[in-house]
């Protein structure tokens, strides 16, 4: 029983059998009770098998969207899932651009007593506020169109980023700021020159962990207003019970969120070598 013991540390062998376990047990698990559901219903369309997922994320890969007749057919940048991809793409990063003032401002709040004062009790309060409970109000102020989405996940998670900031930046020892001024440094100078870079790694961290709850926001604003997107797609097939494509577009999520989370990881260690998470 050595190895349930607080000093007990696995090989690279046990550490990467260990950390593909849950994968495999949910994988195969799947594929259990998605066969026995086949074989007491061939028709039956809630857990497709593994064949069926295969045609239709090919199918979704390769074949224009309803709406996209006159696209040619064969060409994935003609096809479903480019058209959705690229729609939900483009608001993300929208939205992740629209989110670095809000490191700004809780950056300006933590060191500038009168910017704290003036902002903080009122970032507290719209921190409160439910997003998802705006989302009418967005959609009458700024239409059904690109904006509307943008500013929900704006809304949605930008305080928790001015909040977050704000306190990394309270964190920040007063003597090292009190030493900036001794040696001639300027008020922006310690704001952008030595508070802000030694709190950026860990504010991407903050943004990085952030990202589920931007794609969350997203999402909801494409299920209920938009022509094409990837939660769009989900919410139409869903009325069809296109399990099939269903289950490859999560999936096709969650690896484009892996990926920008892994780029985010590798741009924090690029720009500061010298980090470490405590």
């Amino acid at each position: 029983m050595s190895f349930a013991l607080i000093h007990a540390k696995p090989g690279r062998t046990w550490s990467t059998l260990l950390s593909w376990t849950l994968f495999a047990a949910g994988i195969a698990a799947y594929f259990y009770v998605s066969q026995a559901r086949h074989r007491a219903n061939p028709e039956d369309r809630v857990m497709p098998t593994v064949t069926q997922m295969v045609r239709g994320m090919y199918a979704a890969a390769m074949q224009p969207a309803e709406d996209d007749e006159q696209q040619v057919s064969g060409k994935f940048f003609s096809s479903m899932l480019w058209k959705d991809t690229k729609a939900t793409s483009r608001r993300f990063f929208y939205s992740m651009i629209l989110l670095f003032p809000a490191v700004l401002l809780g950056l300006h709040m933590g060191l500038f007593p009168y910017a704290g004062a003036f902002f903080l009790r009122f970032v507290l309060f719209f921190d409160k506020i439910v997003a998802l409970s705006l989302l009418p109000i967005l959609f009458i102020a700024f239409g059904i169109d690109e904006l509307a989405k943008v500013m929900l996940i704006v809304i949605g998670v930008t305080p928790t980023i001015i909040l977050d900031t704000f306190n990394l930046t309270r964190g920040v020892p007063a003597e090292q700021t009190v030493k900036a001024f001794t040696l001639g440094a300027g008020d922006f100078d310690v704001a952008y020159r030595v508070v802000l870079k030694q709190i950026a790694p860990r504010v991407l961290n903050s943004i990085r962990l952030n990202l589920k709850a931007v794609m969350l926001f997203l999402f909801a604003g494409e299920m209920i207003a938009s022509t094409d997107g990837l939660a769009y797609r989900i919410a139409l097939l869903r009325r069809h019970m296109g399990m099939d494509v269903i289950i490859p577009y999560v999936l096709w999520v969650a690896l484009l969120l892996f990926l920008v989370d892994y780029g985010m990881r590798l741009l924090n260690r690029m720009l500061h070598p010298w980090f470490r998470e405590s």
